[in-house]
Order: structure tokens, then sequence, then C-alpha cells
């Protein structure tokens, strides 16, 4: 293309024909998928889906109408529909609309949020979210926070920041050949063994607290706290657990804050799915003691609904955060701004405005209405949890504390449980694939389980009892 074919191609693109054009996919998307018209996924196989694609880069532009021709053709038509109200998979939001559209503001700014000077109006936005979730949190004037890409970033931040504490010199010298350890429940996100992997100590240097009712057992934790003591082993961090990704189950803070108090250990807590409840009178007591925590991992891309990416650490003391990197960049962050930058304590630098979307949207609800979605989510789950013990064939394997619920298919209970477990294998991938739903499966005590998560506000009370009714069709079909 010529500078002139260049320049003529921005102009068309920027205008609100092409913007409408691209705006009216999206919403024909998501009002499709919210009325349940369709499939819920596809039915085909990766392969497939794969030759779709199999092209070299294009050497010459096409027409747009060609373009969004093919993405609705080739993308959206097999895409999953997270807001038809019979998706109940993994732990990603059918995400508000408002956010949808708002993650295009924040393109159109591409405001680097690094440094005040590059984002002068969103680094103030981010720094006043991140109060709000502090103050959810129940700290004081001195806590802090960034925006992350999500919990695991989140997470290891963290314990970056956890490293600091104990091991000021470890930025420059390393951890050393007696490396400390973390210690977390044997339900906590692979996030954990990531980061010990990632910060030189290695996984071996993780230790895992058996559970209770599949939350970390404070019991436990105080016994291998006290082991570690005695052995003289250093203890970087304790990892808690709101919101586990197999259950939901909240592991008690309070009991896990009294076990580390008397050893000073750093505490974090992995709320990427739980710390919601803060915003909800009715579920805030799972998380009591989470102000006792050093530092916090928060989604509001899981619970809060808004779009992927928007996720937050958050610590206790500010200056913790500030701790945990220690580079030097003159050209980005001079000593007269360093107290307006966000950057010196994030692990990214390039980094887009996500908060607008989280501040756009508490504008629009409120904490009132994140906690109404919050506890509708909750009450659904609760009602699937009755409907599956009333019904004969099905066996729920724990009450749901927030939004997520595993269950085993048991038939007439004449089958062993390896032919079971076969059966719950099947009967997802066929259920999935006939496009009716959309669930999930995980592995609790070596079983294999199917497990469900409501982050859907337009699934209603009929939509879990088809659930159920398909469920138990194709697991009989199976079965046979």
């Amino acid at each position: 293309m010529t500078p002139d074919e260049i320049r003529a191609a921005y102009a068309q693109d920027a205008s609100r024909d092409v913007a409408h054009r691209v705006v009216d996919l999206a919403v024909d998307f998501l009002e499709r998928a919210a009325r349940g018209d369709g499939p819920v996924s596809t039915p085909l196989a990766p392969e497939t889906i794969r030759e779709r694609f199999d092209e070299p880069a294009p050497m010459d532009g096409t027409p747009l109408d060609a373009v969004l021709a093919r993405v609705q053709r080739d993308i959206l038509s097999d895409a999953n529909r997270l807001s038809h109200p019979m998706y109940l998979g993994h732990q990603v939001s059918a995400p508000l609309p408002l956010g949808a559209w708002v993650d295009a503001l924040a393109a159109s700014l591409n405001n680097s949020q690094a440094v005040n000077e590059m984002s002068p109006t969103l680094s103030h936005v981010e720094r006043r979210v991140v109060r709000w979730m502090n103050d959810a949190i129940g700290w004081g004037a001195g806590a802090g926070g960034t925006f992350t890409s999500g919990g695991t970033e989140a997470s290891f931040t963290a314990m970056l920041a956890a490293r600091a504490h104990l091991m000021p010199d470890a930025w420059v010298e390393g951890v050393g050949a007696n490396p400390p350890v973390i210690v977390c429940g044997e339900h906590t996100h692979y996030a954990v063994s990531r980061t010990a992997g990632q910060l030189g100590l290695g996984v071996r240097q993780v230790i895992t607290v058996p559970s209770e009712g599949y939350a970390m057992s404070a019991r436990a934790l105080a016994g291998i706290l006290a082991k570690c003591q005695a052995e003289g082993r250093r203890v970087m961090a304790v990892v808690a657990t709101a919101g586990q990704t197999a259950t939901g189950t909240f592991d008690d803070l309070d009991a896990v804050a009294d076990a580390c108090a008397p050893h000073d250990v750093w505490l974090h807590v992995d709320g990427a799915h739980g710390a919601s409840a803060l915003l909800s009178e009715r579920h805030r007591h799972r998380l009591r003691g989470i102000d006792r925590a050093h530092s916090v991992a928060w989604d509001p891309h899981k619970m809060m609904l808004l779009p992927i990416s928007a996720g937050a650490v958050l610590v206790r003391d500010e200056r913790w955060l500030d701790a945990a990197f220690a580079q030097r960049a003159p050209y980005l962050f001079q000593a007269d701004a360093v107290n307006w930058n966000i950057g010196p304590r994030s692990f990214q630098c390039s980094r887009r405005g996500d908060v607008l979307k989280v501040w756009v949207a508490w504008q629009r609800y409120g904490t009132r209405g994140f906690a109404s979605m919050y506890d509708l989510l909750c009450d659904l789950t609760t009602e699937l949890h009755a409907l599956l013990q009333q019904h004969p064939a099905f066996t729920p394997l724990h009450e749901p504390q927030g939004n997520i619920l595993c269950f085993r298919w048991i038939g007439d209970g004449r089958k062993d449980d390896a032919e079971l477990d076969r059966i719950q294998a099947l009967t997802r991938e066929r259920y999935n694939t006939s496009g009716e739903g959309w669930i999930t499966s995980t592995v609790l005590g070596g079983r294999t389980v199917l497990r469900v998560t409501i982050q859907n506000p337009r699934t209603t009370s009929a939509h879990l009892r088809r659930l159920v009714a398909g469920l138990d069709r194709v697991a009989s079909a199976v079965r046979d």
C-alpha cells in the first residue's frame, strides 16, 4: 500500500460506519447468545477449525467487507458463547456488555498505565479503584496495589513482595543455595508452584497442607510451620485461597492467620475468584480475617463479571509492593514523578487501561449491584445442589460456598468407581459437543467428577432443570 492508501484506510477504519459494523457484530453475538439461540459451543474437532486458518500471512490488504464476513463465518460461528444461559463451564464470566463496549474505549485511548505522563487520567483512576478494593478488604490508608492481567500475575507479584520482605538482597544476590519455602493448601491454584519455579526456588520448595472439607487445614498448617521453624527452614509465604478453582471452597482465613502469627510469616490470599464476596453483605463472612493478610489477589474479571483481563494485586502496606521490584529506568521513571507512576510496582510496563471498564461498571452498578449479581449466582448454585440431591442418579460432592459445584452421576448405583469415571468423562464430552450446554470436569479424591460454574445472571431455574435432565439423558446413553 502506498502512503496515501494507508492514510485512506486509516481514515475509513476510523469512521462511525466501520465502528458500528464491528460493534454490530458484537451486539448480535451477545444478543443471540443471551437469548439461548444456537449451540453453546462448537461440535467441530480442533483439527477441523485449525484448517480454516492454515494459510500464509496476507501480503496485501483485503477489503473490509470480506474481513468482517470472515470474522462472522470462521470465528464467531464456532466460538464459545459465554453469555448463553446454558454455558456453565470455566470461571470466565458472561461479560457485562457495558464492560465490553468500554474495552473499546480503553483500546482507543491506548494510554500505557506504567507512567503517569503516558496515562494522565487512567493512572489516577487505577489508584482510586485500588483504594476502593483496599477499603473492601478493611485496610488503612497505607495500603496499595496495582492492576494485573489476572490472578496468576497477581500471586506472582505478591510472592515477589514476600521474597523482598524476607530476603531484601534477593533481587541482586538471588535466593542462594538454601531457598525459602512456600506453604499452601493441596487445592491451591497452579500459579503458586509456577511462581516457585519462576523465582528459582524450585517446586520442591512448595509444601502442601492437607485439606479438611476441601479447605486448607489450619491445624495441619500450624504443625507444618512449627516443623519448618524447628528445622531452620525459612518460610517465604503461606498462601490461602478464597474460592478454590475446583470446588469454590474458602479457607478459614482467620484460623490460617492465627497459625501464621506466631511465626511472623507473610500471608497471601489468592482471592482471584472469591474476593468479590467482600462486596456482598450475605457472603463476606467467608472472608473473615482477610484484613490480616499481607497481600491479596482479586480478579474483577471473575465474579464482578468484567471482560478479561482485569485483575489486581493488593498489599496492606504499599511500600512492600514498591520493594518487590528494584529496577532503574531513567527514560521512564524520573525521580520527581515516581510517586505518580504505577510502573515501578508492576510486572508489566506496556499495560492497557483495563481499570477503565472496572471503574465505569462500578459507577453504573455500584457496590450493591455487584453484590446482587454475586448473590444471584450463589443462589442459583445452591438451587442446583438441591436439584441434584433430589435426583436419584446424581450425588453432589460438597455444599457450594459460592458459584461452583462438583457432582457425580451414579445412575442406579451398580457401576464401580472406574466405570463411573469413564461415564463422567464421556458424558461431559458428548453433552458439550451436542451444543445443548457446556460444563467442565475435574478430579477429586482420585475420581473424575462433573463440575459447574454459574457465572451468567441470565441463567434461571429452568436452565438448571434442563442441565440436570440433559446430563442424565446423556449419561444413561453412555452407560447403555
